[in-house]
């Protein structure tokens, strides 16, 4: 009966959630659609020296339907893991943090205020460290602190351009801010965002963020914590317009860390990573097509990601709780046979994350391949974007040969599970996501519908980018280890590790940050803070009251010597005076 109990709180949370989904839909598309203009509601608290404190809140059609789509995913997340974690104790409270990471996420998506949108960004961070470090061992607490310090970095910097803003007057951040400071600010928003979706240096804590259970990996790698740092870039882009050296250095960042994310996920061997990198691979295009000047379809490809990636990650998940928790892809394969349903799914999600033609991914991943082609910039920039945005078919292609189609290395048939009701009906929700969603927005949102002119060369070019990963099929079958060792047998290492990222910002964070703050501990707060500050202040109170005990002891020849005392003490000012 207990068990009943702990199941029916994600059912109700999933029943919740997907109807706040299909509210925001309609309302969406019928309601903001037929205003055909984002409009804003403020409520003010305070006015105080000419800046006033207030709390706004925007509605438009990125705000509605990120809202909608973080909603979906999150209701089929919860549906899932009344399977996935059915023999969890402490059911509820880990809904509870689900339901508080969706309700952080929303804060950050509809207040446009960089003084509120600490609200929701601290609280994405807070609850993200306690849902990675959820299954209590020495890797997930690892990987939870290097989390938090990644995401503390980004506070510090966000609560700095607050700091800053103080010469505007101004908390949002809108057309017109280029006077003092306007370039510090706009940088500091961007560095902030960046650590919060992993662009280089601070990528290491996004394949560490694996040690969650699956479906928190679901919910962090599509809609929410990921896509934070984007999704601020996205709204404060007015203001970042009028500042091209930042937009120009996220276009560069953006650009280096697609490359290092999708060549590292072709030398992965743990299932849920490689989803990871392909996760970091996408956020580095979204940040480059930010930095060359199209956030709407930036925008455009964060919504449909979130589909087809949710549904990766469920896919995944299902695999792993079916396999007696394997995730690695050496030892997995012949899916196809035992979970015919997830692996089918594996595929089609894969598929959409290519680019393949009239799914979700087609239409905002076609859309940026053009508008890149359209815009002014240099051949490398160009060459390296191509470049990245090709691999993302090899490391679907990788996937499916080690999981769904390869050979199965791994223990006998009757340890392998089935997939139950709940697992079926979340997948198909995001299914029909992933397969009608890019459509559906196009449909109904005008701005997304591309009217980029490239030519029957760029059109060959493109679909050479998305279809040239075929080839590692044939590579994989054939000629894996002549392929490996002659093109990449001294750089495995160097692509495998993420360019030493780990080293880079995850030593840096974990291991040097946490000793300089136990030396600082040492040293200034049981050292001479602790002398100067509390302890010091103690022990001289406690002599001053003891002076005061023996001043007052009602003894003549103690008044006497202190009227003596006091009375040279005067004669000595009247005469240096």
């Amino acid at each position: 009966m207990k068990n009943v109990k702990n199941m029916s709180v994600p059912l109700l949370c999933s029943v919740f959630l997907f109807s706040v989904a299909v509210f925001l839909w309609v309302f969406g598309v019928y309601v903001v659609g037929s205003m055909g203009q984002s409009c804003m509601i403020e409520w003010q608290f305070l006015s105080m020296c000419g800046v006033d404190w207030s709390l706004p809140v925007i509605v438009d059609y990125i705000s509605v339907i990120f809202s909608c789509f973080v909603c979906l995913i999150s209701g089929s997340v919860s549906l899932f893991s009344v399977s996935y974690m059915e023999g969890e104790i402490f059911m509820r409270r880990f809904m509870l943090l689900i339901m508080a990471f969706v309700g952080s996420m929303n804060l950050l998506i509809f207040i446009p205020s960089l003084i509120t949108v600490l609200l929701g960004w601290d609280g994405l961070g807070i609850v993200s460290f306690a849902l990675v470090i959820y299954y209590q061992n020495k890797k997930s607490l690892a990987a939870g602190m290097l989390t938090v310090l990644a995401n503390r970095i980004g506070d510090a910097l966000l609560i700095l351009s607050i700091c800053f803003l103080i010469n505007w007057g101004e908390w949002r951040i809108g057309y017109g801010m280029t006077g003092s400071f306007g370039l510090l600010v706009c940088l500091l928003v961007v560095v902030g965002a960046m650590t919060k979706s992993a662009q280089i240096p601070f990528s290491a804590w996004l394949p560490a963020a694996m040690a969650a259970p699956t479906p928190v990996s679901a919910l962090v790698h599509s809609s929410t914590l990921v896509t934070a740092g984007v999704y601020l870039v996205i709204r404060f882009y007015s203001t970042l317009i009028e500042t091209q050296e930042v937009l120009w250095f996220l276009s560069k960042i953006g650009a280096l860390t697609l490359l290092m994310a999708g060549l590292s996920a072709c030398f992965e061997v743990d299932l849920k990573k490689i989803i990871a990198l392909s996760t970091l691979s996408q956020l580095g295009l979204m940040m480059f097509t930010v930095g060359v000047g199209f956030p709407v379809i930036a925008v455009f490809h964060l919504f449909t990601h979130a589909l087809f990636k949710a549904l990766l990650f469920l896919c995944a998940g299902s695999i792993i709780h079916a396999t007696m928790d394997s995730q690695d892809g050496r030892i997995l394969g012949n899916l196809n046979y035992l979970l015919p349903f997830s692996s089918s799914c594996l595929v089609l999600s894969s598929v959409a994350l290519c680019g393949m033609p009239f799914l979700s991914g087609f239409y905002s991943k076609d859309l940026i391949l053009e508008s890149v082609f359209s815009s002014f910039n240099g051949s490398l920039e160009v060459f390296v974007m191509l470049m990245g945005a090709g691999l993302s078919l090899v490391y679907s292609l990788r996937i499916l040969l080690m999981g769904v189609f390869g050979q199965n290395y791994g223990s006998g048939l009757f340890t392998y599970g089935t997939e139950s009701g709940y697992v079926v009906s979340s997948i198909i929700v995001l299914s029909m996501g992933a397969i009608m969603g890019g459509w559906l927005l196009q449909s109904v949102w005008v701005n997304v519908n591309g009217f980029s002119l490239v030519g029957v060369f760029g059109k060959v070019i493109i679909g050479f980018v998305t279809f040239f990963g075929v080839s590692y099929s044939f590579v994989s079958f054939f000629l894996v280890k002549v392929f490996g060792k002659k093109f990449f047998g001294g750089l495995s290492r160097f692509l495998s590790s993420m360019w030493f990222m780990n080293m880079v910002s995850g030593s840096f964070l974990a291991g040097v940050g946490l000793k300089w703050g136990g030396l600082m501990h040492l040293h200034l707060d049981l050292g001479w803070m602790e002398v100067l500050g509390g302890q010091g202040a103690f022990s001289a109170l406690k002599k001053g009251i003891g002076l005061s005990y023996v001043m007052q002891s009602g003894s003549l020849l103690v008044y006497t010597r202190v009227f003596l005392i006091l009375l040279v003490l005067f004669l000595v000012c009247i005469l240096s005076w």
